[in-house]
């Protein structure tokens, strides 16, 4: 069983949204002290979007701040990225990501593409 899944990646115009889903197996999610959604595009290093701790707070990076919004349904064993305004530049594969010392799960990607 893959610990995370994410879902939700597609094909969306500039300006547009989209709504990522990360699935966890298990008790990852209610183990972890941290969740969060990293991203790489083609030619660049993996980058971290967005994160939520056990505690309800978020971090986001400086490019994405006041458009995406990261939350957790912990009945549900998911967390989401919200993705509002969307550029060409947001355009990567979206991971999943949550420690579990001395392990990290990571999400095998949904991929987003910003294009008209």
């Amino acid at each position: 069983q893959v610990p995370l899944v994410e879902s939700g990646g597609g094909l969306v115009q500039p300006g547009g949204s989209l709504t990522l889903s990360c699935a966890a197996s298990g008790s990852i999610f209610r183990i972890s002290s941290v969740q969060g959604w990293y991203r790489q595009a083609p030619g660049k290093e993996r980058e971290l979007v967005a994160a939520i701790t056990r505690g309800g707070s978020t971090n986001y990076a400086d490019s994405v701040k006041g458009r995406f919004a990261i939350s957790r349904d912990s009945a549900k064993n998911t967390v989401y990225l919200q993705m509002n305004s969307l550029k060409p530049e947001d355009t990567a594969v979206y991971y999943c990501h949550a420690p579990v010392a001395p392990t990290t799960y990571w999400g095998p990607g949904t991929q987003v593409t910003v294009s008209s």
